[in-house]
């Protein structure tokens, strides 16, 4: 069990032997995604005081309108993994395609690629409701001292050596895994440092919170439309309570605490459901899997879903173990 007040950085230094390959690179690459968090932590907390709200006026690849705010999330995130020279690709929700990044001293000899979502819940900003980042780092599978390629990036969510997401809520923390575990760090913004402030994440096997936009209701599958009215029932431990913020990591983050289950499920109008793959569902499966519980699009593992592109959808449950494998039996039965 690991003891509180504990700094990220000694954090880090004290479990290098998890890493797979323990050459202190990926230390460096978690170093350097803490701090390009602790950057846009600093911009968060001043939006209301400075131009920073409201829309971009672009649109991303996914056809949704930019915040001020995604584009500068997007821009701190990708200059900080350049500037440390410890990654040779990145690949992002607000990019297009994905970025491959030359050392100055050698021609692509790191070893890493990231996958991020810079600014998760990025329309809750302009009323002051928690938004995160999401990110996922995976080795890549091309030769070293080649470019990167698409294939690098498009691997199943079990090849992720860490994945985690960074809260901006009403304290800051950043939750990460690398496959031993999850745990949470919370920002002092006094002192600039991450402290260990929740060790040993957990789900809990079951709880009584379902998220899900009941907007959408209509549009649901059956089998989504089944379970939702067995959440409501009254029965045993039900009815549920219904939470739904809008933004992933906050919706995850409260359900991997008090228990509970996410749900992004596909719909007629999304036959794909919403959440892109690779910057949001698979991250959150392996925190999830590490911490417990289980995440499915209703029929199969996340984790062993093959990616076919960048930019790829999936409907999304995920949560407490006992919730999902009743979801999933819900829709199994349709």
């Amino acid at each position: 069990m690991q003891k509180k007040n504990k700094t990220l950085g000694e954090f880090i230094i004290e479990n290098q032997s998890e890493f797979q390959y323990s050459t202190g690179e990926l230390s460096k690459l978690i170093n350097a995604l803490r701090l390009a968090a602790k950057v846009v932590n600093h911009e968060v907390n001043k939006a209301g005081l400075v131009d920073i709200l409201g829309q971009a006026g672009d649109t991303n690849i996914q056809g949704e309108d930019q915040q001020k705010l995604d584009v500068l999330a997007n821009e701190k995130f990708i200059q900080t993994l350049k500037n440390r020279e410890i990654v040779c690709g990145i690949a992002s929700e607000e990019e297009d395609d994905f970025i491959s990044i030359n050392s100055q001293d050698e021609l692509h000899q790191n070893k890493y690629v990231v996958l991020i979502d810079p600014l998760d819940g990025s329309s809750n900003i302009d009323v002051n409701v928690s938004v995160g980042t999401i990110f996922s780092i995976y080795r890549r599978i091309t030769p070293v001292g080649t470019p990167v390629t698409l294939e690098d990036f498009l691997q199943p969510g079990r090849n992720q050596v860490a994945a985690g997401y960074i809260i901006y809520g009403t304290s800051t923390m950043l939750v990460y895994t690398t496959g031993h575990g999850v745990n949470g760090f919370t920002l002092n913004p006094a002192i600039g440092t991450f402290y260990l402030s929740h060790p040993n994440m957990q789900f809990p096997e079951t709880g009584k919170i379902y998220s899900v936009n009941e907007g959408n209701y209509i549009h649901f599958p059956q089998g989504v439309k089944d379970y939702i009215k067995y959440c409501q029932q009254e029965e045993g431990d039900r009815p549920y309570t219904s939470r739904y913020i809008g933004s992933l990591v906050s919706d995850f983050h409260r359900n991997m605490i008090k228990g509970g289950i996410y749900m992004y499920p596909k719909s007629s109008t999304a036959s794909n459901g919403k959440l892109r793959l690779l910057y949001e569902c698979n991250p959150m499966a392996f925190l999830a899997e590490q911490a417990g519980g289980k995440a499915s699009d209703g029929y199969q593992r996340i984790l062993d879903i093959q990616p076919t592109e960048l930019h790829e959808r999936v409907p999304f449950f995920c949560g407490s173990r006992k919730m999902v494998e009743k979801a999933e039996e819900f829709m199994q039965a349709r």
